[in-house]
């Protein structure tokens, strides 16, 4: 199995990316939970919905280049979330409360977790054979 050299520049454009939404979703959730002492999920939760638009919003443009119907590929997006969150909120809640697990180390397996299955659902779900359709990308 042969990967295009664009497919790897793709991941790592989503990895770039994806490093700066996790900046604003542990900088928001440590606001949160550490200053304005809101429980876990609640600041999870809260900095997972910033996290997401951003990088919906930067990946769409610059790493997926892709003129797909916005509203479709949002509602693809939010359906992956529909799953994703509940899961991954009651599974950290239940570690962090429950099994007393550091809530940082949650939040960085959690923000793992999402950064991989979110780049596959993205690339092969969201915009599969929408891809550099926006214009911008030259053959």
């Amino acid at each position: 199995m042969k990967i295009e050299k664009k497919e790897i520049i793709r991941s790592l454009k989503f990895l770039l990316f994806s490093i700066s939404a996790g900046v604003i979703q542990i900088v928001s959730y440590t606001l949160l939970f550490s200053v304005a002492k809101l429980p876990h999920w609640a600041a999870y939760l809260i900095s997972l919905v910033l996290s997401v638009l951003y990088n919906f919003t930067i990946n769409r443009k610059f790493t997926f280049h892709s003129a797909a119907n916005v509203p479709i590929a949002m509602l693809k997006v939010a359906l992956y979330y529909l799953v994703f969150t509940p899961l991954s909120t009651w599974g950290g809640n239940y570690l962090v409360e429950t099994a007393h697990w550091n809530n940082y180390l949650v939040e960085a397996l959690s923000m793992i977790l999402n950064f991989v299955t979110e780049f596959l659902f993205t690339r092969f779900v969201v915009y599969g054979k929408q891809v550099d359709n926006d214009g911008s990308v030259k053959e």
